[in-house]
């Protein structure tokens, strides 16, 4: 029951705050530079395994090791960080290398934001998580 509860709060944590970062903050960035390249509607069912499979990471890698061998939450959340450094850096650097109307402007906003999310919904799982068990 806790790596339900785990991986559950960490998935919306993850869901909530990346709906307002996407909607207020990417969002724009994007629109301006390959607004052109956008659908109109996001297709949900990529956007759910990406979410699905990154906080699966989450877990595998930070938030359940710390809930097993009792780590702090400035582990999990400099842990976190590095997964969220090394997933939105890989297709934001690789993006703005291959890319010709990707910007630095575009990757470093996303690289930051995704880095912070990452780190902020572990560390919000896992300290939900051990409240409720």
């Amino acid at each position: 029951m806790t790596l339900i509860i785990l991986y559950v709060a960490t998935f919306v944590i993850f869901l909530a705050i990346d709906y307002v970062g996407l909607s207020y903050i990417i969002k724009p960035i994007f629109e301006a530079n390959i607004g052109h390249l956008m659908l109109e509607e996001f297709r949900v069912l990529p956007a759910f395994a990406f979410y699905a499979f990154l906080v699966g990471i989450i877990l595998w890698f930070v938030s359940w090791p710390a809930l097993q061998h009792d780590k702090s939450v400035w582990w999990v959340l400099g842990n976190a960080a590095l997964i969220g450094a090394a997933g939105y850096g890989t297709y934001e650097f690789t993006s703005l290398a291959i890319m010709k109307d990707w910007s630095w402007g575009m990757a470093l906003t996303d690289f930051v934001w995704g880095t912070c999310l990452t780190a902020v919904a572990a560390t919000g799982g896992v300290l939900i998580t051990r409240a409720l068990t």
